[in-house]
């Protein structure tokens, strides 16, 4: 899968992931791709309300264990 854009949000907590998310879409084109990292528990369900909502594709999501604590990957589709 070709992925246009890439965010690092780990650190971060809601709401910003999905606020750093939206303004990374809004300036790309549609059918890019964004991947996005974060280590917010929340971001699971944040991510998949928030692309319902916008029509936003969300074409995959993980779940890692790091060392460091857990990691969630998303890939959004630019609709």
């Amino acid at each position: 899968m070709k992925i246009d854009r890439e965010l690092d949000v780990r650190g971060l907590s809601c709401p910003l992931p999905i606020l750093r998310a939206k303004k990374a879409l809004s300036e790309m084109e549609e059918g890019q791709t964004l991947r996005v990292i974060a280590t917010d528990t929340g971001s699971v369900r944040d991510f998949q309300a928030f692309c319902k909502q916008t029509g936003h594709e969300l074409v995959a999501q993980a779940t890692k264990a790091e060392v460091s604590g857990q990691e969630y990957e998303f890939v959004v589709r630019r609709k």
